[in-house]
């Protein structure tokens, strides 16, 4: 018995030891021998039983146990370095500007290992950059709406909370609607004359509408409106399309008046003035008798003389605004857009002055108000224009005539 132990003791020494030793595991089997040899020596004790015996299949197990424990914690120190080794090698590629993921699993980092090739690893670190970052813009996206969420919440908190603002709005629309609906009992009426849709196509006929509802809540707001009427107008035309699209449940509530009937059967034809920017005649000073015509027409195209011949063929008188008069025209048609014509005819009706009513047409359709004799203005302009032109430009063109006029002299 005591040559087996020694036996025993040799194996361990020569077999085990020195591997566990070699791995820096000698101190997890050192109490794993000592447990064979203390229990080979209480077996020893007890050898004087001679009815027990040595159980060489318990002592294989334990041994192969012991083995395995020694296997499986190299195995794990090993994986453990390989993965911090992985780890170095992705910072140093961080490093030098590849697309690498900031934070990697260990089950990323294992399956990175285990790509075949470097391409296949580059190919693999780049798809798991990009799905970091569509995570971080969607994280932001998320906090981006939050934020504009929480300060949407916060207005509405604060236009609640804030009595007074809701009160006075609600007070001016009534205001604002009691004008309108004096305006309608005494106010100076103002026609639209909706008898033009077959001469515009859909987009114009759009552009003209979304013009007049502009012109319709400039008048509300105004200190002393028009009654606005809308005559010629037709049920299921694009005017009235147009005009659902925009006021929707609101326009059966709309303080106007709206009929199928031509101006000249409403109002008296000598009280009724067309204004049209191809009418001889200019107009000198707003008349608050007058009934003033305006075409709800829009043409890109610009079709001239249409509401003059329609004026024409209703024996209406016309009139211009006078715009030369008062303005230092420089380019374009002396056409203006039918809110502009609003703001214009509410100015003259509330101060008659036209310098301020005039204000209202685009800067880029003049150069400044007339303050000078015509003569003067005319070679202001011409001045203009060279400059424009270039002065290159306009010595070509009078020595052009000279030379034509040479020629003519020679024939």
């Amino acid at each position: 018995m005591q040559s087996a132990n020694v036996l025993l003791k040799k194996i361990v020494r020569c077999s085990v030891l020195p591997f566990a030793a070699q791995h820096g595991m000698k101190k997890d089997l050192f109490p794993l021998s000592r447990t064979l040899s203390l229990s080979l020596c209480l077996k020893q004790d007890n050898s004087c039983n001679p009815s027990e015996k040595l159980d060489l299949d318990a002592w294989k197990k334990v041994m192969k146990s012991g083995l395995q424990e020694v296997s499986e914690t190299v195995s794990e120190h090993k994986e453990l370095s390989t993965l911090a080794a992985a780890r170095e090698i992705l910072e140093m590629w961080r490093l030098a500007g590849r697309s690498v993921p900031e934070n990697i699993s260990e089950e990323q980092l294992k399956i990175f290992m285990e790509c075949p090739s470097k391409s296949a690893k580059k190919k693999y670190l780049k798809y798991l950059h990009l799905k970091e970052l569509y995570k971080k813009n969607d994280k932001r996206k998320m906090d981006e709406k939050r934020q504009r969420r929480l300060e949407t919440a916060s207005k509405t908190d604060e236009t609640r909370r804030n009595s007074f603002v809701c009160l006075w709005a609600n007070g001016m629309d009534r205001a604002y609607s009691w004008r309108v609906a004096q305006s309608m009992i005494f106010g100076q009426p103002l026609v639209f004359d909706m008898s033009y849709e077959k001469d515009m196509s859909v987009r114009e006929v759009a552009n003209t509408v979304r013009q007049i509802v502009l012109s319709e809540s400039c008048n509300r707001r105004s200190v002393d409106p028009f009654h606005i009427h809308f005559c010629n107008f037709k049920d299921d035309s694009l005017y009235h399309k147009e005009f659902m699209k925009h006021y929707r449940e609101a326009w059966g509530k709309l303080l106007i008046t709206v009929t199928d009937q031509c101006y000249t059967d409403v109002f008296p034809k000598d009280k009724l003035i067309y204004l049209t920017a191809d009418s001889p005649k200019v107009m000198k000073t707003f008349d608050h008798d007058k009934i003033y015509i305006v075409g709800s027409m829009v043409d890109r195209s610009i079709k001239t003389g249409v509401s003059l011949a329609q004026a024409k063929r209703l024996g209406l008188e016309t009139a211009a605004l006078p715009l030369e008069k008062y303005l230092l025209w420089n380019t374009g048609a002396k056409n203006l857009t039918l809110d502009q014509m609003m703001h214009i005819l509410l100015t003259l009706k509330d101060t008659g002055d036209w310098k301020k009513a005039l204000e209202y047409v685009p800067k880029r359709k003049y150069c400044g108000f007339v303050s000078k004799p015509v003569h003067e203005l005319k070679k202001t302009l011409n001045l203009i224009n060279t400059l424009k032109l270039g002065k290159r430009q306009e010595e070509v063109r009078k020595q052009f005539a000279k030379n034509y006029s040479k020629r003519l002299m020679q024939k």
